[in-house]
């Protein structure tokens, strides 16, 4: 008969997996501290992410009865991460590690969007730009043209004025 405290979660588990639309990375956090755990936590929490603490074989049994792929880092103590955006959680992940003389926490793999990755592909992800940055990045650039264009029509708009104060002038004279 299984434990009520893992029958509670799993479920809590499964819940989060699917309100994460099965995207989510594995880490190992062997060796931090409860206060280290915590300030882990927060910092996760500032990028709009979470970290749950679950068994091995919790995390296999949700992956299997959600149809999720099965995933090779599953040795070891276990941390799923879910977040919002898969960039700005890496970057907190890497950033705490690298705070860390430990070096922990460390990136097992993951899924995102149902695609398994691995260690270096969530490394990988760290290096990339936030959805925060590419927005703004994509805001310059749609900007841009419209400067260039008021530029434009201005310039047509003073050359104008000057035209015709020459001309104004020349009729005064």
């Amino acid at each position: 008969m299984p434990n009520k405290r893992n029958v509670e979660l799993l479920a809590a588990l499964k819940e989060n997996l699917e309100q994460a639309k099965g995207s989510f990375f594995l880490v190992n956090y062997q060796g931090l501290s409860a206060k280290e755990t915590h300030a882990l936590r927060q910092a996760l929490k500032e990028k709009g992410a979470r970290l749950f603490v679950a068994k091995n074989t919790l995390i296999r049994i949700a992956l299997e009865e959600l149809g999720l792929p099965k995933l090779d880092g599953l040795q070891g103590p276990s941390a799923v991460v879910f977040y919002q955006d898969p960039v700005a959680a890496a970057k907190a992940l890497v950033e705490f590690s690298k705070k860390n003389p430990k070096g922990i926490p460390e990136a097992k793999g993951g899924l995102l969007q149902g695609q398994v990755l691995s260690a270096k592909d969530v490394a990988a992800l760290a290096e990339l730009p936030t959805m925060d940055e590419l927005r703004a990045e994509l805001v310059g650039v749609l900007q841009a043209p419209m400067a260039e264009l008021v530029g434009v029509l201005g310039g047509v708009a003073r050359e104008l004025v000057g035209i015709l104060e020459a001309y104004a002038e020349k009729k005064a004279a």
